[in-house]
């Protein structure tokens, strides 16, 4: 079967372009694309203009199963992805019990076959339970498909514990995935240390503790020569360690979520805990920080942290109530207010929500390049809407963008040539 995509506006992150043009699928894989005389096909799809890029490739989605199926799960956030143009969940082990045996990663990765219509790609646990004592069997998680391994939010605090973790990766050629943070400064913080934070009274952190967390990690990273991923970089002072290291040759990249980039400390002004997330949100000279970081290249990813919790975990006061908030299907459409805003073009964003993150990953997919996976998102930049949490198709509806005027619609999302996803 071969499907040709005409009238397309294609979006090539590794080449940079954004240009009309037609794309042709065979056997589940690009087999061509340009802006000449289309070839004939078997199917032809008329994309009327629409931008065609490839599909994004999320780093850092949590799943709630096993443990908390209430709040997610893998059908649940299968379809959400697949509605948000996500064509690939990379999934965090911090469930009950956390992904930290070849056995729970087996039940996970079968689950995530069986019920989600998009690629689901596990990482398991650094840690045993995630508590930084022992370290896993990284070796034969790797043979059970775990493609990275991370505590998540658990910093793991005993730096020997973590180096010879980090020299074991290092031996298996393993991607290891940290949370930069201070784990002592940062307990217990709802908000970024700041006049805003100190009149609304919300016990609060330093960023320095951020940049702390990470010059301990590059240390460790250049004693041991591993392979190193931070899951979020979200203050302006944590920026010019990661420029040191990579300038150093490390082996080191970094991402940072779409609500740090499109959000900051101000949104909590009412106490809403939708806006309560894990580092919280910074002040405007972060947020426009990072944007300048990610159009440079010194961060690398862009990724939802989806994160579900339930209503009763919300309904809180701010201090109390838990951290995080889904994005799988508000991840494309918040990061359209950076290109409206003409912060970052569209090569420049799907650089970091697809190819970079596949490419840390040595996946082939996430580009716009013959023999590549056929992973697409066919979307409208410019398409108002308002959003509405209840019609989100995660189970929790945690999201800061209820209510919001937001633009960017996915149209259709393509699997391995396959649609998952059609608007209706």
């Amino acid at each position: 079967m071969t499907t040709l995509f005409t009238n397309a506006r294609l979006i090539n992150p590794a080449e940079g372009t954004d240009a009309p043009g037609w794309l042709l699928v065979a056997d589940g894989k690009i087999a061509g694309f340009g802006s000449d005389t289309p070839p004939a096909a078997e199917e032809t799809i008329d994309c009327g203009g629409l931008c065609l890029a490839p599909g994004i490739v999320d780093i850092g989605v949590k799943v709630c199963e096993p443990g908390e199926r209430h709040k997610e799960s893998y059908r649940s956030a299968g379809l959400a992805a697949a509605a948000g143009g996500v064509t690939t969940m990379v999934t965090r082990p911090d469930t009950l019990p956390a992904i930290d045996t070849p056995e729970t990663l087996e039940f996970v990765a079968r689950r995530a076959n069986e019920a989600a219509p998009v690629n689901v790609l596990p990482m398991a646990a650094l840690t045993k339970g995630r508590e930084g004592r022992e370290m896993t069997e990284i070796g034969f998680l790797m043979d059970a498909g775990a493609v990275a391994f991370t505590d998540c939010d658990h910093v793991v605090r005993d730096t020997k514990v973590l180096s010879r973790a980090l020299t074991y990766a290092r031996s298996c050629g393993a991607l290891v995935i940290a949370h930069p943070q201070e784990p002592v400064l940062s307990k217990g913080a709802a908000a970024t240390a700041s006049k805003f934070a100190a009149l609304r009274g919300l016990p609060s952190v330093s960023p320095i503790a951020e940049r702390m967390g990470l010059d301990r990690d590059i240390a460790l990273v250049e004693m041991t020569g591993a392979r190193y991923h931070a899951d979020q970089i979200t203050t302006a002072r944590a920026l010019p360690a990661l420029e040191r290291a990579k300038n150093n040759g490390l082996d080191v990249t970094a991402g940072t979520s779409i609500h740090h980039l499109t959000l900051n400390e101000l949104d909590v002004a009412d106490y809403r805990t939708f806006f309560k997330i894990k580092p919280p949100l910074r002040a405007e000279d972060d947020r426009l920080a990072l944007i300048a970081a990610v159009k440079s290249g010194l961060i690398d990813v862009i990724s939802s942290m989806h994160t579900p919790q339930d209503e009763e975990s919300k309904r809180l006061p701010f201090e109390e109530a838990a951290s995080g908030a889904v994005a799988l299907e508000t991840l494309l459409p918040a990061a359209m207010r950076l290109y409206h805003n003409g912060d970052l073009t569209l090569p420049e964003l799907f650089r970091a929500l697809a190819l970079n993150p596949a490419q840390r990953l040595g996946l082939a997919s996430g580009q716009m390049a013959e023999g590549a996976p056929a992973d697409l998102v066919l979307f409208d930049p410019d398409a108002p809407f308002v959003l509405d949490r209840f019609k989100l198709r995660s189970k929790s509806k945690n999201t800061p963008f209820d209510g919001a005027r937001m633009q960017g619609k996915v149209q259709a999302t393509y699997v391995a040539g396959e649609a998952v996803y059609r608007r209706d």
